[in-house]
């Protein structure tokens, strides 16, 4: 028996193959190169779509395929590209979400920041964070963890602990609640309203949650799990203020400005610890507006800018730094001069100037995007126009 093996982003082919397929003149080069070609148009970017199958010879004159997708369109193609090289077959391709997750498709975040990680393991890499709050679709259960997709279309798995699954009326009931967000870097969660309460939980900035009453100067607020608490007014605005601001450079900068030496750290979207795309996500997102989640991503999205005269950048774009423009790995802040703001080993400022002593010489800088006018583009979305809010 022969096996051709396909590994490329979410998409895990194995074709074990026998008598069966070597009788009907199959090349097993040209069929493994057309697979690989199917992948990367039915799924080009690994991070925000799952593809996973494997196609089994039975020994029988019928073959098994399974797997699973959240792409319906994509199990369609699959199967049709099957039939077409008249390959006998038994479907078992889950479509996610499926029974596995039952009635209750969606979930918010319960902790003021729950991990994303790559496989359902503790010990697995951190791929990023959601905050509290945050509304989320479950794809998929294994023992204790979920595979949810964020607002922003990213896919990880999270721990049982960090949300709490809803039904679909469940969810519209949230949508309809009085939501507000924490607006300071980071604060408390009380269970009574003064500070020298015990603590219910921390809170940072971008945390959701809903208010039920009001307590001099402080809100009673619910968490997605039920737990009650209490927080300062003046630390929270509303989610139709908050959702409905137009955001300019300087509501921008002093946001960004406030994470000023906060810690790098590799996943990270909060300011407890927060990534260079992390840190540009965190901050406009302060600003009601959801981007993508890595560097690579956001540099696809908003207006190009000519970057051949530094005098076409405007404070606010996004400066993209890497090996080439098609391997980004770095992104930063503009805010003018030459300068901008960016995690690495913390949040500080840097400069594109060669002759500014904040020249950093192995940071290669080759793109950048305008992001504050592009509100309405692919992957630059107000929370106001996000369906899931």
């Amino acid at each position: 028996m022969r096996n051709i093996y396909i590994k490329t982003g979410f998409l895990f082919l194995l074709l074990c193959t026998g008598n069966f397929l070597t009788a009907q003149n199959l090349s097993f080069k040209n069929l493994s190169e057309d697979l690989q070609i199917l992948q990367k148009q039915l799924v080009p970017d690994k991070r925000v779509a799952i593809l996973e199958f494997e196609i089994k010879d039975t020994l029988q004159p019928v073959f098994v395929i399974s797997g699973e997708t959240n792409l319906p369109e994509a199990k369609t193609k699959i199967i049709g590209f099957l039939e077409e090289k008249k390959l006998a077959f038994t479907d078992s391709i889950r479509v996610l979400p499926d029974i596995a997750v039952g009635e209750k498709m969606w979930a918010l975040v319960t902790l003021s920041v729950s991990n994303l990680r790559a496989k359902p393991d503790d010990a697995s890499e951190l791929v990023s964070q959601a905050l509290l709050g945050t509304p989320m679709k479950i794809l998929d259960y294994k023992n204790k963890w979920y595979r949810v997709q964020t607002p922003e279309n990213y896919i990880g798995w999270m721990d049982a602990a960090g949300l709490q699954p809803l039904t679909a009326s469940e969810f519209e009931n949230w949508k309809n609640s009085n939501r507000w967000l924490f607006s300071k870097v980071s604060g408390y969660v009380y269970e009574a309203p003064g500070k020298k309460a015990a603590t219910v939980s921390d809170a940072v900035l971008g945390n959701l949650f809903v208010v039920e009453s009001t307590a001099k100067k402080y809100f009673k607020i619910r968490f997605p799990d039920g737990r009650t608490g209490f927080v300062r007014k003046t630390d929270c605005i509303s989610f139709d203020e908050w959702s409905s601001q137009e955001p300019g450079f300087q509501p921008v900068f002093s946001a960004a400005k406030k994470m000023m030496g906060f810690p790098y750290l590799w996943g990270g979207t909060s300011t407890k610890g927060i990534d260079c795309s992390g840190f540009v996500k965190t901050v406009f997102y302060s600003q009601g507006i959801i981007l993508a989640r890595d560097a690579s991503q956001q540099a696809k999205f908003g207006e190009a800018v000519d970057i051949s005269n530094r005098n076409n950048l405007q404070p606010g774009d996004l400066l993209f730094f890497g090996r080439s423009t098609q391997r980004i790995t770095h992104v930063g802040i503009y805010l003018g001069n030459g300068d901008f703001i960016h995690s690495s080993g913390k949040v500080h400022i840097s400069s594109i100037d060669p002759k500014d002593r904040k020249y950093v010489a192995e940071r290669n800088f080759f793109a950048a995007r305008r992001i504050l006018n592009s509100s309405k583009s692919e992957g630059i979305v107000k929370v106001k126009d996000h369906e899931w809010y």
